[in-house]
């Protein structure tokens, strides 16, 4: 069962971040679809996992043993993974959104979705970093008020 959960989270994130690769096509589809309605199936069901399986898991979160011991059940494991893809792929709906509405053009955006799909929290923080210097560039362009 967990496998088949695995296999349904993930080609349903897959999805959605293809959404989100097309989003400049179809944004306003690509940001409903990708940017709330996957990420809130995924929340629930990451919440039915914790209400079903948290119970009767060992470990914890006040150390790294505890942590450790804690991902040793699958389904706390896939939980823990399906929590992943919902905030990655709401990240990355994220960017493109705010990339669009502060006009960032969308090739800087598609390496940071990239990056956000892999390895989160490296993608937020160049997506934040291209946010910058388009802010202060746009400032530096703006005549003084």
């Amino acid at each position: 069962m967990a496998a088949q959960m695995f296999s349904v989270a993930s080609t349903l994130a897959l999805i959605g971040w293809l959404g989100l690769l097309l989003s400049p096509l179809r944004p306003d589809w690509a940001y409903r679809f990708s940017g709330w309605f996957i990420p809130i199936t995924l929340s629930i069901g990451y919440s039915a996992l914790v209400l079903v399986y948290w119970s009767g898991s060992s470990g914890g979160f006040d150390s790294l043993a505890s942590v450790m011991e804690l991902f040793t059940q699958p389904e706390i494991v896939l939980a823990g993974w399906v929590h992943y893809l919902a905030f990655d792929l709401w990240i990355g709906a994220w960017e493109c959104r705010t990339a669009r509405s502060e006009k960032i053009p969308f090739w800087f955006v598609i390496p940071c979705l990239a990056l956000t799909f892999m390895f989160g929290p490296v993608g937020l923080l160049l997506f934040l970093s291209i946010r910058l210097v388009f802010r202060s560039r746009n400032a530096a362009l703006s005549p003084a008020a």
